[in-house]
């Protein structure tokens, strides 16, 4: 198996665009070809085809569940917890878990002493199988989504699950990555054999092309840039031409 990340250092180059059409190009030489939109935010690469949905699995995880009448307000479980997910009040014997800030690491659990918590799955987002009605490839469900729920934090939890479900038995995986350098970006790409940045030529897309690449070099990762509308931008970004 050989995996392509396509990423950008901001929205809008046409990643997306570029990771689609090396799929297509892929499948209509019966390659087994697997693309994962790992953009869990704003996934639209299905959107480039005939398309339908043929699995879907909820990410979940476990979040913590205080029993009051249990508990002693001691406050230990609040202190353990490095997420300020757990909010308290002794006097008024209020204590309540925002689901939003927590991590699911256990922490509270361990903290406890009146086993008044146990856990119960939290969704965060899905994982959608497509199969794929206008092409002939080799591999007829071979798009997986990554989507998170709207007000979850973060979508690396759901990116994870998404490159998981890919078949042992695919050549080549295509990850169309999210946008940036940060966390989802860094999940995506450290599990890619190759990285295309796809840039455009603009200042901002400079910059941002500058920061993805000092990424990948400090994470020793190939890659090679293509610039999207070229020569339509800014002359500032024939300086490209000198990043080594």
């Amino acid at each position: 198996m050989f995996r392509i990340a396509v990423a950008s250092g901001k929205g809008g180059t046409g990643k997306t665009f570029v990771a689609t059409n090396i799929f297509y190009s892929l499948s209509r030489q019966n390659k087994s070809v697997t693309l994962v939109d790992c953009d869990a935010e704003a996934p639209d690469s299905v959107a480039f085809f005939d398309a339908k949905p043929v699995d879907v699995k909820e990410v979940t995880q476990l979040i913590p569940v205080i029993d009051t009448e249990k508990c002693t307000f001691c406050g230990r479980c609040r202190e353990y917890c490095s997420y300020n997910a757990i909010f308290i009040l002794p006097p008024s014997r209020i204590i309540n878990v925002i689901e939003d800030l927590c991590h699911a690491c256990g922490a509270c659990s361990v903290a406890c002493r009146d086993n008044a918590i146990t856990e119960h799955p939290y969704v965060l987002g899905s994982v959608t199988r497509f199969s794929l009605n206008s092409m002939s490839a080799s591999n007829p469900e071979s798009i997986l989504e990554a989507r998170m729920k709207i007000g979850v934090l973060s979508p690396v939890p759901v990116i994870k699950a998404a490159i998981k479900e890919i078949d042992n038995d695919t050549e080549i995986v295509i990850f169309d990555s999210p946008p940036g350098t940060s966390c989802p970006f860094i999940q995506t790409v450290a599990r890619a054999d190759y990285i295309i940045l796809v840039t455009e030529p603009t200042p901002f897309g400079l910059s941002d092309l500058k920061q993805s690449a000092e990424t990948l070099r400090t994470m020793d990762k190939p890659f090679g840039v293509i610039i999207n509308r070229a020569g339509i931008g800014d002359k500032m970004f024939s300086s490209i031409s000198g990043m080594k």
